[in-house]
């Protein structure tokens, strides 16, 4: 008997790129979507899950006995019962170190447009100010280069180092809170609470987990300096989504570039889709990770953590914390 590989939700990875067919003789079962209900019924046969967003809980995990391996088309695995798979005997793999490029660019992209408010002058343009004005140009609303700036970094894996040396090679000062110290040639180890109060740009790179779950506050907007710009690449729970909203709102912060959000999508009432008009916050939906070459390397990573696993030696393993 072949082995069965079903893909729950294809449609979380472009599809111009291209996923490879493992090597060894299986069968492909690959559905666009699914819904948490559709699991077990499309999963019944499966020797292998792929899943990016679709959750598998400890109920349905415990429902599909042939269930050898969950390959997760992501880095985050907060939607996998991993300890219910180690119990169960199946192995949960994920994507690592694929994203180093693209998520620090999208960071510095975003502190770049809020700390040069260009967003703000855009819209001026938009307005018909500038045909309005008597001079060449107009500059009431201050800009701010990023060099000398201090960046703080929350999370200081993989994708917390790849933003600080980028951060580091346009001049900014890179400080991090991390559970251990990892580089002390131009990034420091601090602790959250004089992170939040020095930074100018503070960016989330850290897991969600019971410790990081709503992390960031309303307590911990009110230590930030109000000319701070704060960046969440990372999960969206990990930020009090009212907290942010009403930070932007009663200028405790000056801005803010968020990708990430609690629920996704979110409802279109939700705190931070009322303020997607507004100019000091850039919204994006969940794309930081997502450049065409870093897709590719995910796709790839993702065949190959199957095949290591099919030879015996898998990688990438999801260790139970």
């Amino acid at each position: 008997m072949s082995t069965q590989i079903v893909f729950l939700d294809r449609l979380t990875i472009r599809q111009d790129i291209e996923i490879r067919r493992p090597s060894f003789p299986h069968e492909w079962v690959s559905f666009d979507a699914s819904l948490p209900e559709q699991v077990i019924d499309r999963c019944r046969d499966a020797d292998i899950i792929i899943t990016n967003k679709v959750p598998l809980h400890k109920a349905v995990i415990e429902l599909l006995p042939r269930l050898k391996m969950v390959a997760v088309a992501a880095t985050g695995v907060d939607r996998v019962d991993v300890g219910a798979c180690r119990k169960h005997g199946v192995i949960v793999s994920n994507i690592r170190n694929y994203a180093l490029t693209t998520v620090p660019e999208y960071v510095i992209s975003v502190v770049l447009a809020l700390r040069r408010q260009i967003l703000q002058y855009r819209q001026e343009v938009l307005n018909g100010r500038w045909q309005a004005e008597e001079g060449f140009c107009f500059f009431d609303k201050p800009i701010h280069d990023v060099r000398g700036t201090q960046l703080g970094i929350i999370g200081y894996g993989a994708l917390g180092q790849a933003t600080a040396k980028l951060a580091h090679g346009l001049g900014m000062q890179v400080q991090y809170c991390s559970p251990s110290s990892r580089d002390k040639d131009f990034a420091e180890p601090v602790e959250l609470d004089y992170l939040l109060r020095t930074s100018d740009v503070i960016s989330c790179h850290c897991p969600l987990n019971e410790q990081t779950e709503s992390l960031i506050d309303g307590h911990a907007f009110a230590r930030m300096k109000p000319s701070v710009i704060f960046v969440n690449t990372a999960r969206g729970a990990i930020v009090d989504e009212q907290a942010l909203a009403e930070a932007l709102v009663n200028n405790k912060i000056a801005g803010a570039g968020i990708d990430v959000l609690p629920e996704e999508p979110p409802a279109a009432d939700s705190p931070i889709m009322r303020l997607v008009g507004r100019t000091n916050i850039i919204l994006t939906p969940h794309v930081a990770w997502a450049s065409q070459q870093a897709m590719q390397l995910l796709a790839d990573q993702l065949i190959d953590n199957i095949e290591a696993f099919m030879e015996g030696s898998p990688n990438n393993v999801v260790r139970v914390r």
